[in-house]
């Protein structure tokens, strides 16, 4: 059962099948609970988080459609999600993010995954590290963390219109060079 593929595995979660589901969550467990404490920021949290995360995961399960994306791309969302609605229950708010690109998709994917220049990761991590640290921190704050403009501009005191032109910039330069790369 573990040379089984990740959606065979969704599907045997949404079948009630028990070998599947643990060798889903065995294969996923360091990287949901990776991600949570990433935005979590704490221990007893994330664990919190990656359990309602699997147990969201086991609910939706049957919904999962490989053509819209991977398992563990599914996976990694919901856990995010998970880890969003849990933070704005509490009524908390992160700081500026101060997450590295490398150290980001490391936690996310795993080392060896980082290593080929011709993995797609690696060349998100390269871009982002190539932003300008503003554009790169408001990104991540956004995309990551689930600020919306709005947020970002009244929690770092910074214009709602520049917070804006930093999104749109880095949004710009990413779609350009991805597209570029998925071009050649």
């Amino acid at each position: 059962m573990r040379d089984v593929s990740d959606e065979a595995l969704v599907a045997g979660l949404a079948a009630g099948d028990p070998d599947a589901t643990a060798v889903l969550v065995h294969r996923f467990e360091g990287r949901v609970y990776g991600l949570a404490l990433s935005i979590a920021r704490e221990p007893e949290t994330a664990a919190e988080v990656a359990q309602d995360a699997f147990v969201r995961a086991w609910r939706y399960a049957a919904s999962f459609d490989p053509r819209r994306g991977s398992a563990g791309a599914w996976l990694l969302g919901i856990a995010r999600n998970a880890a969003l609605d849990h933070l704005r229950a509490l009524g908390r708010r992160l700081d500026r993010p101060t997450h590295d690109p490398d150290g980001l998709f490391a936690n996310l994917v795993g080392d060896e995954q980082l290593i080929s220049p011709h993995d797609d990761l690696a060349t998100v991590a390269a871009e982002l590290r190539a932003l300008p640290v503003e554009q790169r921190e408001t990104l991540m704050a956004a995309a990551y963390y689930g600020f919306t403009a709005r947020e970002i501009s009244d929690a770092w005191d910074v214009p709602l219109g520049t917070v804006k032109t930093r999104l749109r910039l880095a949004m710009h330069r990413l779609r350009s060079v991805l597209a570029a790369e998925v071009s050649t």
